[in-house]
């Protein structure tokens, strides 16, 4: 039976299609020379892609890029209702967890196609990146610009108020039965409101003020990447199949439903936020958690090292932030999902050559280099990683290790790229959400698996 949703789906396939296709018929009279249009949604990269705006325009006269950033959620909207009313842009920041529905709807060029990008080679970036930015068909649709995988940030005089060495970090471990040495600690830097810490006898674990570990809601709309992903995968989990292009879920496997049940259990011992302290689907993050004293230590991100490092008290003194490498797991490996962004042409650039050049650029020595110098993500091409690291090392006297160790020790696993994005990231997103509030059973997730198989079978 076709539900009411996919008659949705439907329509809006068709109104997309049908604005690529109107774009793909007016590039032929695309002037050589013009402004290109290049939207991202992070604030804090947008002054090292102006640099490289001014780097592309000097070296093309009769060029400009003109930059514009809108925050995650507006900029997903806008991106979409720009590609039904013609006024998406030339390039535009591409994810992982978006590409795979955008190639399905032909909204993107393939790259191959266009002069200045049809000479990508894979072997120019970090290993696995480029090829996570290829369709079904073989053809790339996206030039990779940084990488990512996720560490624990923690706050220094936390650790130093329970006696604990950073040292103590480096070689933790998890297992879904106690939760091992990660949990002994999250416990230790849990606080409730009269000093008491969460092993200690008398801890209140319905009144603290401060949480061992910080939350981030489910992670049911991003396949737990700054949440569950890192024990999941030491567990030996993979959300699909295969990767990319799975064509089956597993969601109901032992190794997920067990981590889970654990990881949401640490909310109810008080080690962790509820959804309704961080605030559901607004949910504060872990660095304003951590800012705040809600929490002692999370995990996030390598994007959010510049956010972290400029965290000051309430009396503007810098936080003393430091990192950790994720837990080691059952397998006996620690883990982290490695994701990455990349820059894409849209089907409704009436300049598409121009386009690419610019594409071409994002992903070239020159500007990764800038990039790196901004030490804002780690670029992906490993030089400009390098400066990436040698930034962050000379001016935060940060040691970003525990981030670049899961890329050399290959403890990294992908980020799951599949058709249907978006209706597995609605589906999904409520269900971990009542599991999180504690209203479903983590075993509810068996049903939500054979629906998302259901989607393989909806005819295209």
């Amino acid at each position: 039976m076709i539900t009411f949703r996919h008659r949705i789906r439907t329509a809006a396939v068709a109104l997309l299609t049908a604005a690529a296709l109107t774009g793909c018929a007016s590039t032929t009279g695309s002037s050589a020379n013009g402004t290109i249009e290049y939207w991202l949604w992070d604030s804090a990269q947008q002054p090292g892609y102006q640099k490289c705006a001014d780097a592309f325009a000097k070296a093309n006269p009769g060029l400009k890029i003109h930059i514009s950033q809108y925050g995650w959620d507006a900029y997903w909207s806008k991106l979409t209702a720009g590609f039904i009313a013609d006024t998406a842009p030339d390039v535009f920041t591409d994810h992982l967890s978006k590409f795979a529905q955008y190639v399905d709807l032909k909204v993107l060029r393939p790259l191959d196609d266009l002069g200045p990008t049809s000479g990508i080679k894979d072997g120019d970036y970090q290993q696995g990146l480029a090829e996570l930015w290829k369709g079904q068909d073989g053809k790339r649709y996206g030039a990779p610009k940084d990488w990512d995988t996720i560490a624990i940030f923690y706050d220094g005089a936390a650790l130093k108020a329970a006696g604990v060495d950073p040292a103590e970090l480096e070689n933790l471990t998890w297992n879904p039965q106690d939760g091992g040495t990660f949990e002994k600690l999250v416990a230790h830097l849990s606080i409730d409101e009269k000093g008491v810490r969460g092993d200690e006898p008398g801890f209140d674990k319905s009144h603290v003020k401060t949480h061992g570990l910080a939350s981030e809601g489910s992670g049911g709309g991003g396949w737990g990447q700054t949440q569950w992903s890192a024990f999941a995968g030491s567990a030996g989990w993979q959300a699909t199949d295969k990767n990319p292009w799975g064509t089956k879920f597993n969601l109901d496997q032992p190794a997920l439903q067990d981590t889970l049940s654990w990881y949401f259990g640490m909310v109810q011992k008080g080690y962790m936020p509820s959804y309704e302290e961080i605030g559901g689907a607004n949910a504060i993050g872990t660095d304003k958690q951590i800012q705040s004293g809600t929490a002692a230590m999370g995990l996030s991100g390598s994007w959010m090292i510049s956010s972290f490092t400029k965290l000051t008290d309430s009396a503007g003194k810098k936080l003393d932030i430091g990192l950790a490498p994720t837990p080691i797991g059952p397998s006996g490996k620690r883990a982290s999902m490695f994701n990455g962004l990349a820059d894409s042409v849209t089907t409704l650039s009436k300049q598409p050559e121009n386009s690419a050049k610019w594409v071409a650029f994002l992903s070239g020595a020159e500007c990764q280099n800038i990039i790196g110098q901004s030490g804002v993500v780690f670029p992906a091409r490993p030089a400009g990683t390098q400066l990436a690291i040698a930034y962050n090392k000379s001016e935060r006297k940060l040691d970003v290790t525990p981030f670049t160790r899961q890329v050399a020790d290959k403890t990294t696993f992908l980020f799951p790229v599949t058709t249907n994005a978006a209706d597995i990231a609605a589906l999904m997103a409520p269900r971990f959400d009542a599991v999180y509030i504690g209203s479903s059973p983590v075993s509810s997730l068996t049903k939500l698996n054979t629906q998302l198989d259901e989607l393989f079978k909806v005819a295209q």
